[in-house]
């Protein structure tokens, strides 16, 4: 469920980064005769729908099960044009007209062929995909295909006309009756390291609160959304969030999430209090039993605790008997865990005030999963007058995810090539 993309629904709130996929052609065909069969193991499109703003528009494509994709630019009128392999779709609307100002005006659902569903998207102004990507089926969530787009220029609309028309062999090319591309090869599908963020708390979970009713799960959830945006920019990455909106999640739901996209590294994101007002700056964690020493021991605590004041009972943890290689992967992620700290506090250090040894340990449940290096992020602390102007801060805010930004691209940097 990434509630983040609610659209990400699965909330992996994603924001991939987009090098797109090619495109099966640039006009779509006649539908299927109705007595053709459909295709053996090829999903149903279950739903479709679109939510716009004057700044960006977003696509979400429910699916019976994890496909392939293909996207395309066309001219005249001006569109975009989303396949994916799928038998059949039974869409409620699969003709709607969009009331809300932004970029597209209208969509259309239809069969394009007999392994292929369309989703065209009509522009009222130049537009462009800024990333798309596929989440796993989670939990009552179906599998999805999510679509950012923004705005474009006259000029790189038209430049991905002509680039999405030569890709698929030329302009004029009948849309191929088939699950490939035009040329038989294997659709491409990108693949950048994914990386998930998550604002902690949310909903009913409020987290740290400071006078005048400030609260952690605004602020968290306000710089996540900064931080996304940066990494997209960057054009490395594919970034989901936990959550992008007030909803509450448990805390192994996070992790779940994190896990079940197969997640690059997972980063929670939060901002504290304690009872000791002069206690200030950024730091951050890796998961380990033992505190690093008594305020870590209360962090962790609190934060584990938050399922319970939210109304939930904490899962029974999995039996201790763990085999070998459970063990061994748990002692390759917190090594992992350790250098992605490492890279995101040597960037912190010149942008930031930090706490004194930044570099944390706490036993903190978010951290927990075996297979994803894990982090979590104290941006500073609620009770701290100093950190609480910071927080609010937008340049502050800024200049604390471009330093993030710049660690997450320095632990990837350094990463050992797989032999």
């Amino acid at each position: 469920m990434f509630k983040a993309i609610h659209t990400l629904l699965l909330p992996l709130a994603i924001c991939l980064a987009v090098s797109i996929a090619s495109p099966w052609a640039q006009e779509s065909a006649a539908p299927p005769p109705p007595e053709a069969e459909a295709p053996v193991g090829l999903p149903n499109v279950m739903d479709v729908r679109v939510t716009v703003t004057p700044e960006r528009a977003r696509l979400v494509i429910d699916l019976a099960g994890k496909t392939e994709f293909a996207l395309v630019s066309l001219s005249g009128p001006d569109r975009l044009a989303v396949d994916v392999r799928a038998a059949t779709f039974t869409v409620p609307e699969p003709n709607v007209e969009v009331s809300e100002q932004g970029v597209i005006s209208a969509y259309q659902v239809e069969q394009a062929g007999s392994e292929r569903v369309r989703t065209t998207l009509t522009l009222s102004a130049p537009a462009q995909v800024q990333q798309a990507y596929v989440l796993d089926a989670f939990e009552d969530q179906p599998a999805r295909l999510v679509v950012d787009i923004i705005p474009a220029t006259a000029a790189e609309f038209a430049a991905n006309v002509a680039k999405d028309a030569e890709a698929s062999g030329a302009a004029d090319l009948p849309v191929a009756d088939s699950s490939t591309p035009a040329g038989g090869s294997e659709l491409p599908i990108a693949t950048r390291p994914l990386v998930v963020i998550d604002p902690g708390h949310g909903g009913i979970d409020s987290g740290a609160e400071a006078p005048g009713g400030i609260k952690e799960k605004d602020i968290v959830l306000a710089f996540a959304l900064k931080l996304q945006q940066l990494l997209v920019d960057s054009g490395r990455f594919d970034v989901a969030l936990t959550r992008e909106d007030d909803t509450y999640l448990r805390l192994e739901e996070r992790v779940a999430l994190a896990r079940t996209n197969k997640a690059d590294i997972f980063i929670s994101i939060h901002a504290d209090s304690f009872q000791q007002p002069d206690i200030r700056g950024a730091s951050v964690y890796t998961r380990d039993e033992n505190a690093s020493d008594v305020l870590d021991k209360v962090l962790a605590d609190s934060e584990n605790k938050s399922d319970v004041i939210a109304g939930f009972a904490m899962p029974q943890m999995a039996p201790e008997v763990v085999d070998i290689l459970l063990d061994l992967m748990r002692r390759e992620m917190r090594h992992q865990s350790y250098t992605l700290a490492e890279s995101i506090v040597h960037q912190l250090e010149p942008s930031v005030a930090l706490r004194r040894f930044p570099l944390r340990q706490a036993d903190f449940f978010v951290l927990q999963a075996p297979d994803v290096p894990s982090v979590l992020v104290e941006l500073g602390f609620l009770s701290n007058a100093n950190d609480m102007a910071n927080l609010m801060q937008g340049e502050w805010q800024g200049r604390t995810a471009e330093a993030l930004a710049r660690g997450i691209s320095s632990y990837f940097d350094n990463l050992t090539p797989p032999q």
